[in-house]
């Protein structure tokens, strides 16, 4: 049975059911339907770097990002067997607690991971690709990392190890030029239309991280970012809320004045934004995050998302309660 739109009256290509009793379409659902199970993620740390900090785009790295490069929990990884072995080992054990299944998403995590030479690249894409109980790579870049000559390796890749997939995540956090320059984002909005664009022409899905809680961002703003993500070719999203890590500029700023920097102070502020997003958004696309993890040891605010069963249980009853699921403000196009 589908669902229809109680806004458009239009019938969904989700069906319903098939959410596996959340309410919306989580990644969990998405890789039970496909996969038969649930996936895990194996984060990695290949040693590379960002234009943010190089200096080819700045040298501070965005506001928000810890010295791990938002790598934090990502064991590291070299581009020779034993160390990914190692690391891919480490990654799988820190998961202890949880059940996990016979297959893994290599996840490379830490700082932007299509900024380095080809024949690097190359080799540690491979080296994930062929562990048997990998079932794809996902790869957190950025949208101006993405020349040619890695995008013809991608695609070879995506061909040679079909039909293990090979996902691409872009930080976009935010699609408000002001917002962009206050994080130090380094790229405009066009760079990332034109690389989501690229993406689709190749057949590579595309995961778009978005920040809720940037300061000077109202719902109604944040809203309007998922209406325009809704007219992208894009896959999937991770809503990622704010955290003010220790040692990062945001942390300073966060510090001389908490009312100005700070992100939501209760969880029940956020969730009346988060709700309303996940209402907006098309309900295909793939909701790959609705909170996000930081170290504890460097979490400034707010601590409450450091309970991430309870952010998660919450979330679940309060849409319940209101009636709520993914795209139920969603309008079709006629």
């Amino acid at each position: 049975m589908k669902f229809s739109n109680n806004t458009s009256g239009h019938t969904v290509g989700i069906p319903y059911e098939n959410w596996h009793g959340k309410p919306y379409y989580s990644l969990d659902a998405y890789c039970k339907n496909t996969y038969g199970e649930k996936l895990y993620k194996v984060a990695l740390n290949a040693g590379l770097t960002c234009p943010n900090r190089d200096g080819t785009s700045g040298t501070g790295g965005c506001i928000f990002c810890s010295a791990g490069g938002s790598g934090d929990f990502a064991a590291s990884i070299t581009d020779t067997a034993n160390s990914f072995d190692q690391a891919f080992l480490q990654s799988k054990n820190s998961l202890s607690g949880k059940k996990t299944g016979r297959k893994f998403i290599a996840y490379f995590q830490a700082y932007t991971n299509t900024y380095g030479p080809v024949s690097y690249l190359e080799k540690i894409y491979r080296l994930a690709l062929n562990e048997p109980s990998v079932a794809g790579i996902s790869i957190a870049t950025r949208p101006d990392c993405l020349p040619d000559d890695v995008m013809a390796l991608l695609v070879r890749l995506k061909k040679e190890y079909a039909p293990k997939f090979i996902w691409l995540e872009l930080g976009l956090q935010t699609i408000f030029e002001s917002s962009a320059a206050f994080i130090r984002r380094g790229y405009s909005l066009s760079c990332f239309e034109e690389a989501v664009y690229m993406l689709k022409e190749k057949d590579i899905p595309v995961i778009t991280h978005m920040i809720l809680g940037l300061p000077c961002e109202t719902k109604e703003a944040i809203i309007s970012s998922m209406e325009y993500l809704n007219q992208k070719p894009v896959w999937g999203v991770k809503l990622q809320l704010l955290h003010i890590l220790k040692g990062t500029d945001l942390g300073s700023l966060y510090e001389k004045d908490p009312f100005l920097y700070g992100s939501f102070q209760t969880l029940a502020l956020y969730l009346d934004t988060l709700i309303p997003c996940l209402e907006h958004l098309r309900p295909d696309m793939v909701i790959h995050r609705v909170t996000g993890d930081a170290p504890k040891k460097l979490l400034l605010a707010p601590y409450w998302s450091s309970n991430k069963r309870l952010v998660l249980n919450t979330l679940h009853g309060q849409m319940k309660k209101r009636g709520s699921f993914q795209g139920k403000q969603w309008k079709a196009a006629p």
